[in-house]
């Protein structure tokens, strides 16, 4: 399949209910959860207000890989303050559901080579794109996997070395979501992109994507875990010495603001 799937919904479409509940990594119930997530919009005044105001907050927590024996639930990623895209997914829709906006995981296959600059030992990427119900439609977005230095950094890498894709992004990708329409990093997710490989659909959750008929016929989810933990390390290491590279040279022509 080459081709990102549609959910398709008249404009006058209920809200979607389906898509709000609590799941075993996304416990709604969870104390400190339910105060942050009150914490971070008790002053917004819409429901895009509320889901930028949860957006900025997952976005800005550090991107890493961490060596992990199982899924971390929203509760831990949040106690942790860090993760990758899967821990951050979890964390985004726990909290945009407890602020009772749906939301809900859309997992696509990109290709390996996506990943240059952190690891080539995979042949294919696997992306949970964060699906949010706002003014009747799904907006899509993997820009939150990335804290606002990684990806300035990474942006800049790429340019240096001349390349189109690498560490995750395109390098034009988009550095931010505005509640307003779908944004990526890796460029669109469809048939015009190269490196996108297939759409696995829509789930709660990343365990619910795993334990998935789809993701099991293509993948063993505990060999995939097992190759994972043996590229953190080499992954963190690329990550950090991405983030710790000089800052380009300012142009002396350019104006200041």
């Amino acid at each position: 399949m080459k081709q990102l799937a549609e959910v398709l919904l008249p404009p006058d479409a209920p809200r979607p209910r389906r898509w709000l509940g609590s799941t075993p990594l996304l416990d709604l119930e969870d104390p400190r959860l339910r105060l942050r997530v009150h914490a971070l919009t008790q002053l917004c005044t819409s429901e895009r207000d509320k889901a930028l105001a949860l957006y900025r907050f997952v976005k800005r927590m550090p991107v890493c890989r961490p060596f992990k024996a199982r899924l971390q639930t929203a509760r831990q990623v949040l106690d942790v303050g860090r993760g990758d895209a899967l821990d951050k997914a979890t964390l985004l829709v726990a909290m945009l559901r407890a602020a009772g906006i749906p939301a809900r995981i859309r997992c696509i296959t990109l290709d390996g080579r996506i990943l240059r600059g952190l690891t080539s030992a995979l042949r294919e990427a696997n992306r949970p794109l964060v699906e949010v119900w706002l003014d009747g439609e799904w907006q899509q977005t993997d820009t939150y996997i990335y804290d606002a230095d990684t990806m300035a950094s990474a942006r800049q890498r790429l340019k240096d070395l001349g390349w189109e894709w690498g560490y995750g992004i395109h390098v034009e990708g988009r550095m931010l979501w505005q509640g307003e329409g779908s944004a990526f990093v890796g460029g669109q997710p469809d048939a015009s992109n190269p490196m996108f490989v297939q759409d696995f659909g829509c789930f709660d959750d990343p365990l619910h994507y795993i334990s998935s008929p789809a993701y099991r016929r293509r993948y063993n989810p505990l060999r995939r875990l097992m190759h994972w933990n043996v590229l953190a390390p080499f992954i963190e290491r690329a990550w950090r010495m991405l983030r710790e590279q000089p800052a380009p040279p300012r142009d002396p022509s350019s104006k200041t603001s």
